[in-house]
C-alpha cells in the first residue's frame, strides 16, 4: 500500500476547484466496489463502525482499537483514500494524539475530531461541546500525532444547528489557527449559513447532515466545499438484502429463487480472483 500517495491524492481533491461525494464505505468488498465505480474516495463514518463491528447504536460504545481495526481491513483492500469519523478522539486530547497514531498506522487518508462532548454525560438531554480552549487542544495534538505530513487532519463541529453560525465560524477558525488542513461541518441547512460560513473561512470544507438546499455540487465547490457526504445508503441497502434474504429463506423460499443475488463474476471481481489465480500460479506451482 502506498499510502502517502493516496493521502496525496486526497489533498490535490482538497486544494482543487470541484466537490466530490466520497462512497460511503463499511468493509474491504464496499471499498473495492466504490473504487472500481470510481469514487475519488471513501467514507467510513463512526456510527456505520459501530454497527458493522458491534451491531450497537452510536452512542461511542466503540473502542479506538475496534475502529482501527476495521479501517485497516478497509484500507489495505485497494488504493482507495479512506476519509474516517475519528469522533471525539476517544477521549481527551491525550487520546486524540493516540487515535491519530493509531489511524494513520491503520492507513486512513482523511480524519475529522470533533468538539462535541462524546460520551453524553450523565442527566444530559441535549448535544453540548467541549469549550473552544479544550477543542485547541484537540486539534493541536491530533497534529502532534501525525507522523506522515500528508495526512489530512480536519476540525469537525456541530455547533451550526446548536449554538449557531457565529460560533462555528469562531469554533472553525481557531482550529485552523492551531494548523488542522480544514473543517467539516454538521447540520449546515441553508445556502444562507453555507455562504455566511464560506465568506470567513478561507479553508477546504466538508459538509455532513446538510440541507435539501446544498446538494448541488457546483454550488458547492464555489463556496468552498470540497467534500460533501450523501449519507450512508450503500450499509443500509445491504443490512435490508441482507434481513430480505434471510427471511425468504426462513418463509420457505427456495434458494435457487431468492432476486437480487450477487453474480458469481461480481464477487470474483471484488475478491480479486484474478490476482489470487496470478499468485497461485506464481508461488504454488
Amino acid at each position: 500500500m502506498n499510502l502517502t500517495l493516496r493521502r496525496q491524492k486526497l489533498r490535490a481533491v482538497l486544494h482543487g476547484d470541484r466537490c466530490i461525494h466520497p462512497g460511503s464505505v463499511f468493509d474491504p468488498l464496499s471499498a473495492r466496489a466504490a473504487e472500481d465505480l470510481g469514487f475519488e474516495a471513501g467514507m467510513f463514518a463512526g456510527s456505520i463502525a459501530s454497527l458493522a463491528v458491534l451491531g450497537a447504536p452510536d452512542l461511542i460504545v466503540l473502542t479506538l482499537t475496534e475502529f482501527a481495526a476495521q479501517a485497516q481491513r478497509i484500507c489495505r483492500a485497494g488504493e482507495l483514500p479512506l476519509i474516517v469519523d475519528a469522533d471525539h478522539g476517544y477521549g481527551n486530547a491525550l487520546n486524540v494524539k493516540r487515535c491519530v497514531e493509531e489511524l494513520e498506522t491503520a492507513g486512513v487518508a482523511c480524519l475529522t475530531i470533533e468538539d462535541t462532548l462524546l460520551p453524553r454525560r450523565f442527566g444530559s438531554e441535549r448535544t453540548e461541546f467541549v469549550s473552544l480552549d479544550e477543542g485547541v487542544g484537540k486539534m493541536k495534538a491530533a497534529l502532534a500525532g501525525r507522523q506522515d505530513p500528508e495526512l489530512i487532519v480536519l476540525g469537525r463541529t456541530s455547533t451550526v444547528a446548536v449554538t449557531g453560525v457565529d460560533d462555528a465560524i469562531a469554533r472553525a477558525a481557531a482550529y485552523l489557527d492551531a494548523g488542522v488542513d480544514g473543517i467539516m461541518f454538521v447540520g449546515v441547512q441553508t445556502r444562507d449559513e453555507l455562504e455566511a460560513i464560506a465568506a470567513k473561512i478561507d479553508a477546504p470544507i466538508m459538509l455532513g447532515g446538510s440541507g435539501a438546499e446544498l446538494k448541488d455540487p457546483d454550488y458547492l465547490a464555489g463556496c468552498g466545499v470540497r467534500i460533501s457526504l450523501q449519507g450512508h445508503q450503500p450499509f443500509m441497502a445491504a443490512v435490508q438484502a441482507m434481513y430480505a434474504t434471510l427471511k425468504a429463506l426462513r418463509d420457505g423460499t427456495p434458494p435457487t429463487e431468492l432476486t437480487s443475488i450477487a453474480s458469481a463474476d461480481l464477487i470474483g471481481g471484488l475478491a480479486r480472483n484474478a490476482d489470487y489465480r496470478v499468485w497461485q500460479d506464481d508461488f504454488l506451482s
